[in-house]
């Protein structure tokens, strides 16, 4: 629990959303022009990302066991729900949350980035791909240090003290090597030393055990004791990992709910040490919800049945889809090939109904919308209860199991994700009825007092104490 002489309990949930609705009329201001303020509410920002957060890990105290998250949901703000970007998975997202802008405008479209020679395994690591300022160089630019455990696409990134998230695709070279090389020289040697013991994949830094969880948030509970930054980014999987494996009742999902909750009760633990907690604002947040699937659709099938790729993943192919999770984005050899466009959806058209109702088409203009990839004339998402596959040969519809996510973020509830803040700044007992993820970074940077550009984010000025 938080042990502070702060915390108080409020009324009702009804109340809370009636009041919430009224405090909002007015209450946003728009996020493309810096945003400034008088005096800072809080010294220290504490940013968590929990990956796969649904909304009900901090709502529904019955079904999961997360007192610390749950009673900060209470006693501070929370949203029930938050819109994402397009496809809702990781990578995108967690750029979105630090630069307030959509994956259109700040150039990581996807987890992994489409390779025309064919996929390497590679992921949006380097933070040189962001094509927009971020948080992290907006604080260094006004001299605020900042730290980032884990986060994605911070290779390189302007963090004083640094542990990124990049692994080996070698099989014979330890996975974590490249994070320890590339993480800030020293860092996680003192970790191991001070915070965590050895980090070490097979025993208690793998994805697979709950562990990892307690290690990342041991990390950056010392770095928060140590160092104090003014931005502290944690990203944490185990929730994702295990609504992946088993969809979201699986059987470990609740106990990796209450993984992260001990690691964010780390870090209140360490702020408080620190003589800090005071004057520090805890944000927890997350990159996309959970859907459950039960089939899977291999468009790719469709156009290799069309002559428009190699079936054996050659060289040879006009056009083919991107898969990230339940989305697929069709992209062209050569960009001014209308023909192999019509041709692709000529393909999809002469497909079965029954396998056409298994998603829809997001034209274009919907893309521009909702900020997508840019280069892509349409792409496809998944209904619920879908997953798409990459597959380019064998059956077009099969059979699916577990969860997944990347789905377009305003097609159903259960892809929406999550959002508590709660400390330094923070209106008590505030409930958001709906936000979206490019909202997060414009609040940060008005916690912090630091002017940034959030170009497409508003800042939700009603969660603020007056």
């Amino acid at each position: 629990m938080i042990s502070t002489k702060n915390l108080r309990s409020v009324a009702s949930i009804a109340l809370r959303y009636m009041a919430a609705v009224g405090a909002l009329v007015g209450a946003v201001t728009p996020g493309a022009t810096a945003l400034r303020a008088q005096s800072a509410p809080s010294d220290h920002v504490v940013l968590i990302s929990i990956d796969g957060l649904r909304p009900e890990f901090y709502r529904d105290a019955a079904a999961f066991g997360a007192p610390t998250i749950q009673q900060m949901a209470r006693d501070g703000a929370h949203a029930l729900g938050v819109r994402g970007v397009f496809p809702s998975v990781t990578y995108p997202s967690h750029t979105t949350l630090f630069t307030g802008a959509t994956p259109l405008r700040h150039g990581i479209y996807y987890n992994s980035p489409f390779e025309p020679q064919g996929a390497t395994g590679r992921w949006y690591w380097e933070a040189d791909s962001i094509k927009v300022p971020t948080l992290f160089s907006a604080l260094r630019k006004v001299g605020k240090k900042t730290a980032a455990v884990m986060w994605p696409v911070t290779v390189g990134a302007p963090v004083d003290f640094l542990v990124p998230e990049v692994w080996s695709l070698d099989s014979t070279v330890e996975r974590i090597l490249p994070m320890r090389q590339l993480a800030t020289p020293g860092l996680v040697e003192e970790l191991e030393r001070e915070a965590t013991g050895r980090l070490d994949v097979r025993r208690n830094f793998h994805g697979d055990w709950l562990t990892r969880d307690d290690r990342l948030g041991a990390m950056a509970a010392h770095i928060l004791e140590t160092r104090r930054p003014a931005l502290t980014a944690l990203h944490l999987i185990g929730t994702d990992h295990f609504q992946h494996e088993a969809g979201r009742s699986g059987d470990r999902v609740a106990r990796a709910v209450s993984a992260i909750d001990r690691a964010v009760g780390q870090l209140v633990d360490a702020a408080e040490r620190a003589g800090i907690l005071d004057r520090t604002t805890f944000i927890i947040t997350g990159d996309h919800g959970f859907v459950n699937t039960q089939l899977q659709v291999n468009p790719n099938v469709r156009l290799a049945g069309a002559g428009l790729l190699d079936s054996a993943r050659g060289p040879t192919w006009r056009t083919v889809f991107h898969v990230e999770g339940g989305a697929a984005f069709l992209h062209l050899r050569d960009s001014r090939d209308t023909a192999a466009v019509t041709a692709a959806r000529r393909a999809l058209a002469a497909a079965p109904a029954a396998e056409r109702r298994l998603y829809r088409v997001v034209e274009r203009a919907e893309l521009d919308r909702i900020g997508a990839d840019p280069r892509v004339p349409f792409a496809l998402t998944a209904s619920n209860g879908v997953r798409m596959g990459s597959a380019r040969t064998g059956a077009a519809v099969r059979a699916s199991s577990g969860g997944t996510h990347g789905h377009f973020p305003t097609d159903m509830p259960e892809i929406l994700t999550g959002f508590v803040a709660w400390g330094a700044g923070v209106r008590e007992g505030m409930v958001v009825p709906i936000m979206d993820l490019t909202d997060v970074a414009p609040l940060i940077a008005t916690l912090l007092g630091v002017p940034f550009p959030a170009l497409d984010g508003v800042l939700q000025s009603g969660m603020l104490r007056r």
